[in-house]
C-alpha cells in the first residue's frame, strides 16, 4: 500500500519534515502508518457542536486501534439560528465554500491519507462533503447528532414552534411575556442540532443515505453514548478505507445521489438540500439538474411526518430504526451502492427493521403520494423555484393573492409584525438571492411570524432568498433568476396578482409578456449592498440558486 503521506515522511530529503513532525510528538514507530486528518468543527457557540471534543477523543482512539495516526484540525461553523434575521445570515451559505476550501488546503498541504469529518449543522455538513468529493481520498463523516425535545406543560418543545413562531403568537396576544421567557429557557434543553427535520438533520440523513457515514449515525441523539461508539468505529473504518483504497467518489456515485434525494423526499426534508446536493455532486464531477428533485418527488411517497410540518422529532425517528429503517421501506426504489461501512446500501436496507409503524409509515399508508419537495416554474421563475409541499396546508396548494413587495427581509419582517399583511396577500421579499443578498439569507423569522400570527392558511411568501428547514406553509424560495440578475421577481409591483399552483408546478404573475418586457427594459440593478470583503467577492463569483449556488 502506497500512502499519500509518504511524500512528507519518506527519504533523506524529508528529514526536515520528520523533524517538524517529531516536534509535535509523533513517535518514530508511527511514521509508517496512514496519516489521517480529523476535521472538527467544534465551537462553543453552536449547540450541535459543543459535544465534539468528546467525539474527537473517540475518533482518535478508533484510528489508533485501526492502525493509523490522527491529526485534528479546526474548521469554523456558523449557527444559522443565531445568525438568523440580521446581516450575519449573509455569511451562512457562503461559509459552505470556505469550509470546502479550507479542508482542501489543509489536507493537500499536509498530504493526509484520509479524512474523518466531524460535523453537524446546516452549511458545515455540505461543505465537508463537498471537500470529500473534491479531494477524492478515503473519507468518512460523523454528524454529531440531534438535540432532544424540550418539555413544558405535558408537551414537547422545539426551536421553531416554540421560539420563532412564539414571537408571532406573542404579537397577537396569544401568549404572555412570562410564557415567552419559559419557552426561551426550555425549548432547546441541551446539545445537538435542532430537533426536527430542519437543514442540519436533513443533511445528516442525506449523508447517511449517500453512504458517507455509518448506519445509525444521522439520528442518534448527541447526548447518547452510542454516538461515541459510532465515532470510535468511524476511526477504525477510515483506516480500513485507506487500506482498500475506497475513495469518496467510489461511494458518492450518481446512484448514491439519487438514493439520497429519495430519502430526503420521503422524510419531507429541508428545501436547502436543493442547493447542497447539486453542489456536492458538482464536486464529485456529477451534474444534477434541478428537475431531478421534481422527477423523483413525483414517484416518492412521503412516509415520515417530521416537525416542522408534522409531529415527530428526530428522537422518534431514531427509536423507530433511523435511516436504515427508512431505507428498508424504500428498498425497491433505491439502487445498490457502496457505503463507508463496507456494506452495500441495499444490504443495510434489507437487514433493517421498522420499530415504529407510526413514525415510518408503510408505502400504502403514506402521508402523501409525492415527496417533500416540488419545483415550480413559470413566468415568475423561468429557471425554477422550490417549495416544501408536504408542509403546506391543503387549502393553500393552489393560491392566488396580491403582491406586497419588499426589497429586504427586514422590511418584510417589519410589515408582518406591524399587522400590515392581511389575508389574500403574497409577501414578496427580493434582492436576497446568492448575488443580491449577498449570501441568500434564510427567511425563518418572517415565515415563522406569519405562522405565529395565524396567517399561514391565508398568506403566502415568495423570495429569491431561501428558507430554513424549520419553515412551513406556502413559502416559495430560490426564485431564479434572482432579482439582482434581472429575474422577473425584480419587476413585481404592489398589487400584482400572483398564482401559486403547487400540484401543477406553476409560479406566475398575472401580467402579459409585453408588460413584463416593458418593465424589464427600464429596470436597473441596485447598488451592491456589500462592496468589500468576502461577501463582495462571493457575490461576483456565485452562480444561480438553480445550479446549487456554487462558486465558479
Amino acid at each position: 500500500m502506497t500512502l499519500r503521506s509518504e511524500i512528507i515522511k519518506k527519504g533523506i530529503e524529508r528529514m526536515p519534515h520528520r523533524a517538524l513532525l517529531c516536534a509535535t510528538g509523533v513517535p518514530f514507530s508511527e511514521f509508517n502508518k496512514p496519516f489521517i486528518g480529523v476535521a472538527s468543527s467544534f465551537t462553543d457557540i453552536i449547540p450541535g457542536h459543543i459535544t465534539m471534543r468528546d467525539l474527537e477523543r473517540y475518533v482518535e482512539k478508533g484510528i489508533h486501534t485501526g492502525g493509523g495516526y490522527p491529526f485534528i484540525f479546526g474548521i469554523p461553523g456558523i449557527c444559522d439560528g443565531i445568525a438568523m434575521g440580521h446581516s450575519g445570515m449573509s455569511y451562512s451559505l457562503p461559509s459552505r465554500e470556505l469550509i470546502a476550501d479550507m479542508i482542501e488546503v489543509i489536507t493537500n498541504a499536509h498530504q493526509f491519507d484520509g479524512l474523518v469529518l466531524i460535523t453537524n449543522c446546516d452549511k458545515i455538513t455540505p461543505g465537508m462533503l463537498m471537500a470529500a468529493a473534491r479531494l477524492d481520498i478515503p473519507s468518512i463523516v460523523i454528524t454529531a447528532g440531534p438535540m432532544l425535545a424540550g418539555y413544558y406543560k405535558k408537551r414537547r418543545l422545539n426551536l421553531t414552534s416554540d421560539t420563532f413562531e412564539a414571537v408571532g403568537k406573542y404579537k397577537r396576544g396569544l401568549i404572555k411575556e412570562e410564557e415567552l421567557k419559559i419557552l426561551e429557557s426550555l425549548a432547546c434543553p441541551g446539545p445537538g442540532s435542532c430537533q426536527g427535520m430542519y437543514t442540519a438533520n436533513t443533511m445528516a440523513c442525506i449523508t447517511e443515505a449517500l453512504g458517507m457515514s455509518l448506519p445509525g449515525c444521522a439520528t442518534v441523539p448527541a447526548v447518547m453514548s452510542q454516538k461515541k461508539r459510532i465515532a470510535f468505529e468511524s476511526g477504525v473504518k477510515i483506516v480500513e478505507l485507506i487500506k482498500n483504497n475506497i475513495t469518496s467518489r467510489k461511494i458518492m456515485t450518481r446512484e448514491a445521489f439519487e438514493n439520497a434525494i429519495i430519502v430526503d423526499l420521503t422524510l419531507g426534508g429541508s428545501t436547502n438540500t436543493v442547493l447542497h446536493i447539486p453542489a456536492i455532486a458538482y464536486e464529485a464531477g456529477i451534474k444534477l439538474p434541478l428537475d431531478i428533485f421534481d422527477k423523483l418527488s413525483r414517484h416518492t411517497p412521503h412516509l415520515c411526518n417530521m416537525i416542522p410540518g408534522g409531529d415527530h422529532y428526530m428522537e422518534d425517528l431514531d427509536r423507530a430504526g433511523g435511516i436504515p429503517a427508512v431505507l428498508h421501506r424504500l428498498k425497491n426504489m433505491i439502487r445498490p451502492n457502496l457505503t463507508v461501512s463496507g456494506d452495500n446500501i441495499l444490504e443495510i436496507a434489507k437487514k433493517a427493521v421498522v420499530l415504529d409503524e407510526d413514525v415510518i409509515k408503510s408505502l400504502d399508508q403514506a402521508y402523501h403520494k409525492e415527496g417533500g419537495i416540488a419545483i415550480l416554474k413559470g413566468n415568475l421563475a423561468p429557471d425554477g423555484a422550490v417549495v416544501k409541499q408536504t408542509a403546506v396546508h391543503e387549502s393553500m396548494l393552489r393560491y392566488e393573492g396580491l403582491a406586497k413587495v419588499f426589497d429586504t427581509e427586514e422590511e418584510g419582517m417589519k410589515a408582518i409584525l406591524n399587522g400590515q399583511i392581511k389575508a389574500g396577500d403574497v409577501v414578496v421579499i427580493r434582492y436576497e438571492g446568492p448575488k443580491g443578498g449577498p449570501g441568500m439569507r434564510e427567511m425563518l423569522s418572517p415565515t415563522a411570524a406569519i405562522v405565529g400570527m395565524g396567517l399561514s392558511e391565508s398568506v403566502a411568501l415568495i423570495t429569491d432568498g431561501r428558507f430554513s428547514g424549520g419553515t412551513r406553509g406556502p413559502c416559495i424560495g430560490h426564485i431564479s433568476p434572482e432579482a439582482m440578475e434581472g429575474g422577473p421577481i425584480a419587476i413585481l409591483r404592489d398589487g400584482d396578482k400572483i398564482l401559486i399552483d403547487i400540484p401543477n408546478r406553476r409560479l406566475e404573475v398575472k401580467i402579459s409578456d409585453e408588460e413584463i418586457s416593458k418593465r424589464l427594459s427600464t429596470w436597473k440593478p441596485p447598488e451592491a449592498k456589500i462592496k468589500f470583503g468576502y461577501l463582495a467577492r462571493y457575490s461576483k463569483m456565485v452562480s444561480s440558486a438553480s445550479s446549487g449556488a456554487i462558486m465558479v
